[in-house]
């Protein structure tokens, strides 16, 4: 089994971040950025059904500012190759934007399973699984929370509403959204981290262009405080007497209270 892994960095939501000057994004020139948590679970699993199925795994990232970092850190994880994935400078980038070349560097490297992150915090379109499997034709399920494998290909935990999953059988080729891996994302030593600095990162050139963006936001609004926070101390009653007398002098009750 050959499993393509899709990681993307995003804005560090720790960071202050700030609006670009034409209203429309952030202000990305200095902002940190991090692995999406989502990729880094997908990652994590995919390196899970490599130790289980001696699955073949390849990590793969737009090439942009950082990717080989980030590339250098999934081959210390356990992934066997990374490649960077080229798109047009201009683009911005997004599931729809990079939909076709990675679908394109999907099917160059051979991979027969594709896993990625069920969204990132920054992206309108939200998921990157759907669009892939509408690219390559593939079946796909997204919120995965575990995977296995099967004789005519693998088994996923879909997380639905309410805490209830259910398990579903995919033949390969297929893509997955990954929500949380089988099992903690492991630790990796600062050895494996400096020996994998040297590691060769290919870079794939699909040919692939991206698809347009339907959807473009009109502008941002930095978000204000709109108040203190009041902390309510004291036991259940005083607690409960307090939220009542708050709720009652803003309107939001009918009746007296009994």
């Amino acid at each position: 089994m050959h499993i393509a892994v899709i990681i993307r960095l995003v804005p560090h939501t720790d960071s202050e971040l700030e609006i670009s000057d034409d209203g429309t994004d952030i202000d990305r020139e200095w902002i940190d950025t991090k692995l999406n948590e989502f990729d880094d679970h997908a990652l994590e699993e995919a390196i899970l059904l490599k130790e289980i199925v001696g699955a073949r795994v390849t990590a793969l990232a737009v090439d942009t500012e950082g990717a080989d970092r980030l590339l250098q850190t999934a081959i210390a994880r356990g992934a066997d190759e990374a490649h960077k994935i080229s798109m047009p400078a201009d683009v911005a980038l997004c599931s729809r934007t990079m939909t076709l070349p990675v679908a394109a560097a999907v099917q160059k490297l051979g991979a027969e399973l594709v896993l990625t992150g069920v969204q990132t915090p920054h992206d309108i379109y939200g998921q990157l699984a759907p669009y892939l499997g509408g690219a390559l034709d593939w079946p796909q399920a997204s919120a995965v929370s575990g995977i296995g494998a099967d004789n005519d290909g693998i088994l996923v935990q879909q997380e639905l509403s309410g805490g209830v999953s259910t398990t579903l059988r995919l033949a390969l080729p297929a893509v997955v959204g990954v929500q949380t891996a089988s099992q903690p994302i492991r630790y990796v030593a600062g050895s494996k981290l400096r020996q994998a600095m040297s590691a060769e990162i290919g870079t794939l050139d699909t040919g692939a262009e991206p698809l347009e963006i339907g959807v473009k936001p009109t502008g941002l609004i930095a978000s204000t405080a709109a108040g203190d926070v009041e902390m309510l101390n004291g036991g259940a009653d005083a607690v409960a007497a307090k939220i009542h007398a708050l709720l009652s002098e803003r309107g939001l009750l009918r009746g007296e209270r009994q």
